[in-house]
């Protein structure tokens, strides 16, 4: 698929502001006033921050209020219902926080629930689509939760749970990255399944379906050569995971803890360009951009 800019920060900034407001909302780390104000609003940047950079890969932002009506069916809809509880019950939490020094923890606990839930809607949007091989796998979503939750206790100061869960989210990438280019041909997808005339023999392309470019082929098409990608995911786990946990096994400091944050979020942007530019849609099959 091509990968869109508006969906990379999407995904990987939304991911890190709702991991943190996980664990704020579990009370990692305990804070009130000023220091609790700091910190709900970093985690409230990078969520909505995220959210409204979604927006722009809509075709009709204008529409966008739609997306909450479609919620039994869709996990767009799931998302934007989940992100919204989210964001209302940690806004009063925090509220409690900052104002009041008091921390109300089934309050807490809810809206951690629900910021994790909406990773889980996040990712569910793409692990759905039968027709992205890659994508439509439980380890998805898992490879989403484990991202999230290793930023958010980045970013939360809780070093030892991080380190923990950077290991875990850099086994979960590397073996969603070694699977997945092998689940396109495990689908069994061919052009006489994508055009489904493979029941009268055998099916080549002599000609393109039209002579321009069209949506499905400037969206849903993007091929990348093999060096390319791996010399990108060398850089995404260098920098999302190596150079973080190096830097937390140092003696800590703010200016550290920042650098490992940096890093962190380029390594897990160039990971989410690879997510999309290695998704290979069957409709590829269909227009012959496939072997």
């Amino acid at each position: 698929m091509h990968p869109a800019l508006s969906v990379i920060l999407f995904s990987t900034l939304s991911g890190l502001g709702f991991g943190l407001l996980f664990f704020l909302g579990l009370g990692l780390p305990v804070v009130t006033g000023w220091m609790a104000f700091a910190a709900f609003t970093l985690a409230f940047l990078l969520a909505v921050g995220g959210l409204l950079a979604s927006t722009f890969h809509l075709g009709h932002p204008e529409r966008a209020l739609r997306a909450f009506s479609q919620w039994r069916t869709s996990w767009l809809s799931r998302e934007a219902c989940a992100s919204v509880a989210a964001l209302l019950t940690m806004a009063a939490y925090g509220a409690g926080l900052v104002f009041a020094a008091t921390r109300i923890v089934p309050l807490g606990l809810i809206g951690a629930a629900l910021s994790i839930c909406t990773v889980l809607t996040t990712s569910m949007i793409y692990a759905q689509l039968k027709t992205v091989p890659r994508w439509h796998h439980w380890s998805t979503p898992a490879l989403f939760l484990s991202i999230s939750l290793a930023g958010g206790a980045l970013v939360a100061g809780q070093n030892q749970i991080t380190l923990i869960l950077f290991v875990v989210a850099a086994a979960c990438q590397s073996w969603w990255w070694s699977d997945g280019d092998r689940r396109f041909a495990r689908a069994g997808h061919t052009m006489a399944t994508a055009t489904g005339l493979g029941q009268i023999g055998a099916v080549r392309s002599f000609a393109p379906p039209h002579t321009g470019s069209n949506y499905l082929m400037r969206e849903m098409i993007h091929q990348i050569g093999r060096k390319h990608a791996l010399r990108l995911r060398a850089v995404a786990l260098t920098l999302g995971y190596a150079v973080p946990i190096l830097i937390l096994l140092a003696p800590q400091h703010w200016a550290l803890t920042t650098l490992a944050t940096l890093s962190h979020v380029a390594g897990i942007l160039a990971s989410r360009w690879i997510f999309f530019a290695e998704a290979e849609h069957v409709v590829g099959l269909y227009y012959g951009k496939r072997g």
